[in-house]
């Protein structure tokens, strides 16, 4: 039977909490509501936690977010998709620069195209009327912000060997048996 990381349920929680408090710090692009916060957090899951922890932060982010208003259901695709695709990157090669490069393209044209669905489903026909690539430019614009945030801090805790320190402790005190 595997075994719960409780230091990884504890950061994927506090993560999770700082891309719903961050969404708050947005800015409006072509009458899209961008919100680079929620982005940097779906690096820092890939690098810290791996793209399973991603994937359910960037949900659980967006559920909250939707419940409390904050939020569209366009938050759904973008998010999942950056976080699941960047933290495939950095899973497989252990590179911070591809892996902010994944998170620009999983949110920005995976979720981009995959939002003009939802928006027609979802969200009605005036949703529907944009062009099936209209979600892209918006997304692309707050995720490049957010992969500028998060690379400065990966970067950052990497030169500083902080970074090593951290996957191998989150990585260690999941094998650590019971009274050690």
């Amino acid at each position: 039977m595997k075994k719960v990381n409780i230091q990884k349920l504890s950061i994927a929680g506090i993560l999770c909490a700082v891309a719903i408090v961050g969404s708050l710090f947005s800015f409006p692009v072509f009458g899209s509501k961008c919100a680079p916060v929620p982005h940097m957090v779906n690096i820092l899951c890939a690098v810290l936690l791996g793209p399973s922890y991603g994937v359910a932060v960037a949900f659980g982010a967006s559920l909250i977010r939707n419940l409390l208003g904050l939020g569209s259901l366009m938050a759904f695709p973008g998010s999942m998709f950056g976080a699941l695709l960047c933290g495939l990157v950095y899973w497989k090669g252990k590179r911070i620069f591809p892996t902010l490069l994944a998170e620009v393209f999983g949110t920005a044209v995976l979720g981009g195209l995959c939002a003009y669905p939802i928006a027609i489903f979802f969200m009605g026909r005036s949703a529907g009327d944009l062009a099936f690539y209209a979600y892209i430019i918006p997304f692309l614009i707050s995720t490049a912000v957010g992969s500028i945030l998060s690379g400065i801090i990966v970067f950052s805790l990497n030169k500083s060997e902080i970074l090593s320190t951290i996957q191998s402790r989150l990585d260690s005190s999941a094998y650590r048996k019971k009274g050690n």
